[in-house]
This record gives C-alpha cells, sequence and structure tokens, in this order.
C-alpha cells in the first residue's frame, strides 16, 4: 500500500506495519531520577528542575500515550524537552521578576555527601545550562539520562553521527570552562 497523505488522519494502531503500545504509568517512577537529572541540566536548578519533572508527569498522566517503541525514556526525555522548552517561550511573555536570595535555602540534602559536594555539582548543572541548546541536548541524554548514542538519537531526531559530534563539542566546552574556574 502506498503511503498517502491520509496515514496521518487515522490512529496510530490503525496504520500498517507499526507496532504500537501503551505507556504503563504504573512503571513511569522507574526514570525519574534519570528524568530529574536530565531537567536538573537543562533548567540549572534543583527547584525548577522537579517543577519541570512534575510538570512532565502530569502532562504524560494527562492521558493514554501509545508508543511505537519499547523506549519510555527516551519519550519522556522528548515531553520533558518539549515541556521545558514551552515553559521558556511562556516565561518570556510573562514579566520578569527577583528571584529570593540564595541565603534562604537551608533545606539539607541528604543525597549530597557534604556542602563541598553541592556546590560542584551545582557549578557543573550551572555549566551544563549555559551550553548551547544543541551541545546541552545531546550531553544530557547520553551523559545525565544515560541514554545511548542510538537511543539520545532516536530521543532528538537526529543522526547518530551527529550525537557523536555534539556530545564531543559540549564535553570539550565543559572541561575548557572548568579548566578556567580551577586556573583562577
Amino acid at each position: 500500500m502506498p503511503y498517502a497523505a491520509a496515514d496521518h488522519a487515522l490512529p496510530l494502531s490503525a496504520r500498517v506495519g507499526v507496532p504500537v503500545r501503551r505507556l504503563d504509568p504504573n512503571h513511569l517512577g522507574d526514570h525519574l531520577d534519570r528524568l530529574y537529572r536530565a531537567a536538573w541540566a537543562l533548567c540549572g536548578s534543583r527547584e525548577d528542575a522537579e517543577d519541570l519533572v512534575q510538570e512532565t508527569y502530569a502532562r504524560v498522566l494527562q492521558k493514554p500515550r501509545l508508543l511505537r517503541s519499547e523506549d519510555d525514556l527516551g519519550y519522556l526525555l522528548r515531553v520533558l524537552r518539549n515541556t521545558y522548552f514551552s515553559r521558556l517561550r511562556a516565561a518570556a511573555r510573562r514579566p520578569r521578576t527577583d528571584p529570593l536570595p540564595d541565603e534562604l535555602d537551608r533545606v539539607e540534602d541528604r543525597n549530597v555527601r557534604g556542602p563541598e559536594a553541592a556546590v560542584r555539582s551545582s557549578e557543573l548543572y550551572a555549566l551544563i545550562a549555559g551550553l548551547p541548546d544543541p551541545f546541552r541536548e545531546a550531553l544530557v541524554a547520553v551523559d545525565v539520562v544515560g541514554l545511548s548514542y542510538r537511543e539520545a538519537a532516536r530521543a532528538l531526531h537526529v543522526r547518530e553521527a551527529t550525537i557523536t559530534t555534539r556530545l564531543y563539542r559540549a564535553r570539550q566546552r565543559l572541561a575548557q570552562a572548568l579548566g578556567d574556574e580551577r586556573a583562577v
């Protein structure tokens, strides 16, 4: 059967040769840590990352989701990324406000080994958040979330070689930025 524009009007399950399955809401919690790390790298702050992950899960759970592959994490990463960019567009339309001072953040993070480690990870996530979008997305997908190059390429809708190049350049920029900070 030749491809026709009308195929897009059919439900996903009615298209020929496309295996379809429902996203299981009971297994979404399995990916929470990696999505949180990805969100932190995208946003640059813990609080924004928590909000982003919560909003991502709310969007995914609003209605049943049909997937064409077994890659739940890749799908969730795409939803997280789209949610992040939607939030940026919405924030650009709102008036700017001043953030609260950092001294008010006194809640202890039990997952951090010590204050030095917390400072290092905050600095690293801030550096990742400062990377250009294509580099940051590749770095988050592979190094933070733990996707393979192939999975990252599928999630970001680019070729695997593009992921390799972007990841190399992102790591190079991070290494250079970390080297510059230590030289000071």
